[in-house]
């Protein structure tokens, strides 16, 4: 079965990917046409993690079905694997004639599923992966980098090493398929268009504090306190982005300010290692993020243009 024409929005942390995914949507199903987004973040998965990884709240989806969203608990074990398996049982249910938005910051969950990854070969061994969780908590991230340069060069090459779950997984590979180079992509299925979201770098470090302060004032103090509660801080899902920020604040590590501040930095630095990785993603049609109308625009234009490719079917008839 063919999947749904796919409109991919890509870019860093904060840069509205989501809002234009809804605008988008929205537009597009006002036509009459079925749609529904598939939020490709590696921590929207968990549930609970709700204002620390700005997922979508429900009042604001504007009655259009968002997937990827809160599959696991914090303690479960979640792979990209496990997202393909997700996002392509979501595809295969959209009815014909409709289109789907796959949208985040998770590069890989992007190229996974956009460009057709065989995840199914990528080998697993939970025993595996523990023990090398458990080494990376004794022996700290510099150590298990080194460790997979060592034994793996070209999975070395080819991860972010400043990336602790990017490392275990790398490892936990190397170990059961050694440095092999992973399968070449099939390829999506359908017609498929790539757009990104980015600004420049000092608009985009305020709105990306603006963002923080915000989390802040919604209650990301009262949700990172539940969730300490009721899991092991030192759980992987617990590298989001400001919930180890909002332990400070609650411990007396840190004042409000400074927990606020750290927030924002170690977004700023993540913001430049996705875009790293999207610099060597072919075929984005790259956006002003602060130019939301023509951003607006050009995305339901590429909808449309993928709907209008669908109904010719591929010999354009």
């Amino acid at each position: 079965m063919t999947p749904p024409p796919l409109l991919v929005i890509a870019g860093a942390t904060a840069t509205g990917k989501s809002g234009l995914a809804t605008a988008t949507a929205v537009a597009v199903r006002d036509q009459g046409v079925p749609v529904e987004i598939v939020s490709a973040d590696s921590r929207q998965v968990y549930r609970g993690l709700d204002i620390g990884t700005a997922k979508v709240p429900p009042g604001e989806r504007a009655g259009i079905a968002h997937h990827g969203l809160d599959l696991v608990d914090p303690d479960e074990p979640f792979s990209v694997a496990d997202f393909v398996s997700h996002a392509r049982a979501v595809l295969a249910a959209i009815p014909t004639g409709g289109l789907a938005i796959l949208v985040g910051g998770t590069g890989l969950y992007l190229r996974a599923v956009a460009r057709g990854l065989a995840t199914e070969a990528l080998a697993s061994d939970p025993a595996v992966r523990a023990r090398v969780e458990a080494d990376l908590a004794r022996d700290g991230l510099p150590a298990l980098a080194a460790r997979l340069a060592t034994i793996a060069p070209s999975r070395a090459a080819a991860v972010d090493l400043r990336n602790p779950r990017r490392v275990v997984r790398a490892l936990e590979m190397a170990e059961l398929q050694g440095d092999v180079v992973p399968p070449a992509p099939r390829g999506y299925g359908g017609p498929v268009a790539w757009i990104g979201l980015d600004v420049d770098r000092a608009t985009h470090a305020r709105w990306i504090e603006a963002r923080a302060r915000g989390q802040f004032d919604a209650g990301l103090v009262e949700e990172a306190r539940s969730l300490r509660e009721r899991y092991d801080p030192s759980l992987p899902a617990f590298s989001a982005i400001g919930y180890r920020e909002a332990w400070a604040l609650l411990d007396g590590a840190a004042s409000l300010e400074a927990a606020i501040a750290a927030d924002a930095g170690r977004n700023v630095a993540f913001a430049r290692r996705q875009r790293t990785w999207f610099r060597s993603e072919p075929g984005v049609e790259w956006l002003d993020a602060a130019e939301l109308a023509p951003a607006r625009a050009t995305a339901i234009d590429r909808a449309r243009a993928l709907l209008d490719g669908a109904a010719r079917g591929p010999t354009g008839a």
